[in-house]
């Protein structure tokens, strides 16, 4: 805007026309846009790096913790190993795991269960009211 201020005259020496000032904000508004576009592209671009980062972070983070609980199992079977033979204590704390497996996933399907069909029901209902009333409103105006 600052440059339809600053060539306030057009080139004959008189006030701009209005397909002037149209034009040099058509251009004003075009360039604006792509500077907009640049800046989003940019910073869309930082912000997919540091995600990135921070996924693959995550993502040793979680092979480190699986890698602990494995030690974690490893140490039950050795406290396990001080009262019964070593076979026996691996022997019950896989079972304990599995039944623990067993658990989380039959959870887990219940979770799943819950959320399929994936279709926002209550919505669906709200829409179908909505088109019924407008019907019944577009009946009733034909009909007065």
């Amino acid at each position: 805007m600052a440059d339809v201020a600053s060539r306030s005259a057009s080139r004959t020496g008189q006030e701009p026309s209005t397909a002037e000032l149209v034009q040099r904000a058509t251009e004003q508004v075009t360039r604006l846009v792509r500077d907009e576009l640049a800046l989003a592209r940019a910073e869309l671009t930082q912000k997919g790096k540091h995600a990135g980062i921070g996924i693959g972070l995550f993502g040793g983070g979680g092979v480190m913790a699986l890698y602990g609980a494995g030690a974690l199992v490893a140490t039950v079977i050795l406290l396990l190993d001080l009262v019964m033979p070593a076979w026996l204590a691996a022997l019950i704390v896989a079972v304990a795991l599995f039944l623990l497996a067993g658990v989380l996933a039959l959870v887990g399907k219940k979770q799943v269960s819950r959320a399929v069909p994936p279709v926002p029901e209550a919505t669906v209902r709200s829409v179908r009211a909505d088109v019924d009333t407008v019907t019944a409103a577009v009946k009733d105006g034909r009909r007065g």
